[in-house]
């Protein structure tokens, strides 16, 4: 709820401070007085779009502050919060505009974009009027309308999940169907280098193991000769039989050499041991450097087409066995495709039928809603004296979205017989007025704490018709709050609250204030929007009738 506006150097306004109460606040002032002014410098802190050249004429800036009470609960705490913004049961809007256009906010004394005074504004405050194009005459927003009236909040959430899963399941269907479509490209690629792969079966380290094979076979041809006469020079027709025969000579005359031939006979059997050893050792390298020749054409012949397949898949000869497991997961996938395709498909055609039974559902219960509103309209016009007219909630189908595949739009026809049409092209000035009022009378029933503006909602009607827009207009600042700016004297007399906007120019320079006017200055203005600058004591009576109510 609106507490107060603090309005500094801004058109023709040099300082203004307001505050304002629950119930019904009327403004009153004659044309040109600056009571528009006063709108837009609450939709300047607001952050609405409007005119450019709000600062007034000689100052450096304009500057207006606006304050809430926010209850616990209020939309506007999760704005809030959402921003990054401190709250608190009151909520201090501050914006200034410089004479070169830089502006700047505040939100609680902490800085903020002018989106996050949108977003807030539109928690706060709705504004009314003839050419009110943000709510109710703006035709993309009927259905939200109709569904807050119709409380399909939680269908609605249903419908987007709907919708989302829909979405989802769509998705996964058209990349398995892509990735499907790539696969079959490939298919018969796939098919032969596995088969290549699968006959060839490389194993991780094969490549190496292979060429250390291939190196000493083709090097064992070199020295295996060599090592073989080795063995021969040193075997039983070489070294071995002279050192056993010096032996035996030494063994001979060691009786008559007195000890002398023992250490050399200790060193010639130790060397046979030795020798014994060593000719092991050939025998063994002899063995190892035996090989098949077809081995060695087998050994190059695996390791040239190791090679070759890894060069004609781009590949590391190690990583030969996990690509071939990877072409084999793309084909198992083929061959499995379908079954997979078929389970998706069905998941699509279930994901659909949900949302289109909860779009259908959406549907009736507009339908139903739509009756229920144009009753309800139609029940508020009689008093407005549009009793004649006919309000209708149309319903027609449109693009499937998260939200439904409905279409919704206000029209009216103003007489019997009369074609229908859209709310803000067939209605007249007054006419609209009503509509708009009646309307905002039927959305609004059961909630509480709203502000709401009504920029001469009024023109164009008088009388009894202005004391029936009046009498709604209470009935609407009965739960909440309501601010009018009015021409009408049936309205202004039926306000709790009441401020008379003037025009004053001194030293040359034109200012506009505000008054909030007691009773007996309430008769007086009254009287005056009765008959005009010159106050007549019958008008002066007929304020006090309207006053007294």
């Amino acid at each position: 709820m609106l507490r107060g506006l603090d309005i500094s150097d801004m058109l023709i306004i040099d300082r203004l401070e307001l505050s304002f109460q629950p119930g019904l606040n009327v403004l009153t002032g004659e044309t040109g007085a600056g009571k528009s002014i006063l709108l837009d410098s609450l939709g300047f802190v607001l952050g609405w779009r409007g005119r450019a050249d709000l600062v007034r004429q000689g100052a450096a800036q304009g500057e207006v502050t606006a304050w809430f009470d926010l209850p616990d609960g209020h939309p506007a705490h999760a704005v809030l919060e959402e921003a990054g913004l401190p709250g608190g049961d009151e909520l201090i809007l501050r914006r200034i505009n410089t004479s070169e256009g830089r502006k700047t906010a505040w939100v609680n004394d902490r800085r903020c974009s002018g989106d996050v005074l949108r977003q807030l504004s539109d928690t706060l405050v709705e504004l009314h009027g003839q050419h009110d194009d943000r709510g109710l005459l703006n035709p993309r927003g009927h259905r939200l309308i109709l569904d807050s009236f119709a409380g399909l909040e939680a269908a609605i959430t249903k419908c987007r999940a709907a919708w989302a899963e829909k979405g989802k399941a769509a998705k996964a269907l058209a990349v398995a169907e892509a990735a499907m479509a790539a696969i079959r490209d490939e298919e018969e690629f796939l098919r032969h280098a596995v088969a290549e792969l699968d006959a060839l079966s490389p194993e991780p380290g094969e490549e190496a193991t292979l060429d250390v094979r291939r190196r000493t076979m083709q090097g064992a041809e070199k020295i295996r000769s060599d090592v073989i006469r080795a063995h021969e020079i040193l075997g039983q027709q070489g070294a071995e039989a002279a050192l056993s025969d010096a032996l035996r000579w030494l063994d001979g005359a060691a009786e008559q050499a007195e000890g002398a031939l023992e250490a050399p006979m200790a060193s010639l059997s130790r060397a046979l041991v030795e020798l014994d050893d060593a000719m092991g050792g050939i025998t063994a390298a002899i063995d190892g450097l035996s090989f098949d020749p077809t081995e060695l054409e087998d050994t190059e012949e695996r390791l040239f087409a190791i090679r070759a397949l890894a060069r004609k898949h781009d590949v590391l000869p190690d990583d030969l066995a996990g690509f071939a497991g990877t072409l084999r997961d793309k084909l198992a996938a083929l061959d499995a495709g379908d079954a997979d395709l078929a389970a998706l498909r069905q998941q699509c055609e279930a994901a659909e039928a949900r949302y289109a039974s909860a779009a259908a559902g959406l549907t009736e219960a507009r339908r139903r809603a739509a009756k229920e509103l144009d009753k309800a309209v139609s029940a508020e016009l009689a008093p407005l004296k549009m009793e004649r007219a006919v309000f209708e909630t149309q319903i027609s189908e449109d693009t499937p979205g998260p939200e439904g595949a409905d279409a919704v739009a206000f029209t009216v026809a103003t007489n019997p017989g009369a074609p229908s049409g859209p709310l803000n092209k067939i209605a007249s000035g007054g006419e609209l007025s009503r509509f708009l009022l009646a309307l905002k009378v039927c959305l609004t029933k059961g909630q509480t704490g709203l502000t709401m503006i009504f920029d001469e909602i009024d023109r164009g009607v008088g009388g009894a018709t202005a004391d029936a827009v009046g009498r709604r207009l209470a009935a609407l600042a009965s739960e909440g709050q309501v601010l009018v700016v009015t021409h009408s004297p049936q309205v202004a007399a039926l306000g709790a609250h009441h401020w008379r906007v003037e025009k004053q120019v001194s030293g040359g320079m034109t200012t506009s204030t505000v008054t909030p006017l007691p009773t007996p200055d309430r008769v007086d203005e009254i009287a005056r929007m009765l008959s005009g600058d010159t106050i007549t004591e019958e008008a002066r009576g007929a304020a006090r009738a309207l006053l007294a109510g």
